[in-house]
């Protein structure tokens, strides 16, 4: 499995950019799949999920009303829409995708992709 994020940019605050996170070499649909991101000098955080068929998410309390994750099944990939963004939602937004298996869960990652929020 290959993830491939893209989208990532300077904006400034109160903005808006949606990343992409395309993926390849697996069933799309066996994945939930992940966004998380990492501020500099800071631990790697869980942002949002969707479920395998896009109709259950779930996201960190400082992005709620802000952020959308979806995906585009047919399209394999997946999306991260940032609304209002903030100084504090500066860092690498990587993509993860997690397969469940009997003796535990299959997960992948992306590279990453820099989002800086201008004050």
């Amino acid at each position: 499995v290959q993830l491939v994020e893209s989208g990532g940019r300077l904006v400034q605050t109160g903005g808006s950019l949606r990343l992409s996170c395309a993926f390849s070499g697996g069933t799309f649909t066996d994945y939930q799949m992940n966004w998380f991101r990492q501020a500099p000098g800071k631990a790697r955080e869980f942002v949002a999920v969707v479920s395998w068929t896009g109709g259950n998410t779930n996201y960190v309390d400082s992005v709620k009303g802000r952020f959308t994750i979806s995906r585009d099944n047919p399209a394999n990939t997946v999306y991260l829409q940032m609304n209002n963004v903030q100084p504090e939602d500066t860092g690498v937004y990587y993509c993860k995708a997690v397969r469940p298996e009997a003796t535990g869960a299959v997960a992948y990652w992306g590279r990453g992709t820099q989002v800086t929020v201008s004050s």
